[in-house]
């Protein structure tokens, strides 16, 4: 049980969620957004979140758009991880999902939830980031449209008010060559040491890591050391750890040198696979 009672809203458009959050802040409320639903009951649970009015987005038909416009795969930020993975219209961004907590829990969590969520890990982001995709951003100064690496710096950068609606990638990464792997300590839906996702590209393999630093990334410093065929493999990799964008992780889960290794081996077995 969530130790605090909250208004629970459900608004049908873009512009009335944006106009109800507005409201309930002026009167006090502290309102959040929710699509998923799960982050707030577990942190809500445990005092870490609190919030007097909850503004659901499930019922905006852009937050719930599976569809291919234009050449861009179009997906809502209210599917779930679930829906995602069993549509097998994005297979990198399906399968990675697929590896977060487990399937009752993925019923729940949402694409955006997971983008959005206060855990370090926010899988869903990296097939996001390996296909240069972009995000539709909504909030009290309009909609606006901009490339994921403009707006996730470690998080998602969004101002007060702002949710994410929907992101956008064109449809030719849809078809190339791609790798997930999630390294566990034991249990199969533990939360992951690290998280690796990798595409292969006419210019070369593109990676993008979870688990590793206190948020996901993806290096194009890193990839260039990676792409570098006149290197050994192990010498590539030990150049890369060197373009870290922060110090590898320590925590309850995995030591810094204990979560070296797990990347370092995983990532190895990565490259084998993708090739050169």
């Amino acid at each position: 049980m969530i130790p605090y009672d909250f208004d629970y809203y459900k608004p049908a458009s873009i512009q009335e969620a944006v106009d109800l959050f507005q409201r309930l802040g002026a009167q006090g409320k502290r309102p959040m957004y929710l699509s998923g639903g799960t982050e707030i009951i577990t942190l809500g649970r445990r005092n870490f979140v609190y919030t007097e009015a909850v503004i659901d987005l499930k019922q905006i038909p852009q937050c719930r758009s599976m569809a291919v416009k234009e050449q861009r795969l179009v997906l809502g930020s209210a599917l779930t991880l679930s829906e995602l993975h069993d549509a097998k219209v994005f297979p990198l961004l399906g399968e990675t999902g697929a590896g977060v907590a487990d399937r009752t829990s993925r019923n729940l969590i949402t694409l955006g939830g997971n983008l959005c969520s206060r855990f370090i890990y926010r899988e869903a982001v990296l097939p996001l980031l390996l296909t240069d995709s972009e995000l539709m951003i909504a909030g009290p100064a309009g909609i606006r449209q901009l490339p994921i690496g403009q707006i996730f710096k470690g998080t998602l950068q969004l101002g007060r008010g702002e949710f994410l609606v929907q992101s956008m990638t064109n449809t030719p990464y849809l078809k190339m060559p791609y790798l997930t792997l999630k390294k566990r300590k034991a249990a199969a839906i533990d939360y992951p040491v690290v998280t690796l996702a990798a595409l292969k590209t006419n210019s070369g393999n593109r990676f993008a890591f979870s688990g590793l630093c206190e948020f996901p990334f993806r290096s194009v410093a890193i990839e260039g050391v990676l792409n570098d065929g006149n290197l050994p493999v192990e010498e590539r990799i030990r150049l890369a750890a060197a373009q870290l964008p922060a110090p590898i992780l320590s925590d309850i889960k995995a030591s810094a040198p204990y979560r070296e290794f797990v990347w370092k081996t995983a990532l190895t077995d990565m490259i084998s696979i993708l090739g050169s």
